[in-house]
């Protein structure tokens, strides 16, 4: 089975398009952009899981290994219905 982030690569993304890192081990949080990623040429072809597995917590002494979400751009908005 597949998931969203074998379907994608690095290059697929839009510029402005930020990914969200968070830590398995202790929940830091921090991002990721196109830009930072494909400070290496050979980078931009690789699949987000790969970028996903490659990537350390970068929290002070932690180093462990994370989890990729991609924030969502637009607004929310709540369920908006019902019986009538």
């Amino acid at each position: 089975m597949s998931s969203w982030k074998q379907n994608i690569q690095v290059r697929d993304l839009d510029d402005a398009q930020r990914l969200e890192i968070t830590c398995k081990a202790c929940a830091h949080v921090h991002y990721l952009t196109k830009a930072m990623i494909c400070r290496s040429e050979e980078r931009e072809f690789e699949y987000l899981d790969e970028v996903e597995r490659n990537e350390i917590c970068k929290a002070r002494g932690c180093r462990g290994a994370v989890r990729l979400a991609m924030p969502r751009k637009g607004d929310t908005s709540g369920f908006v219905g019902g019986l009538a």
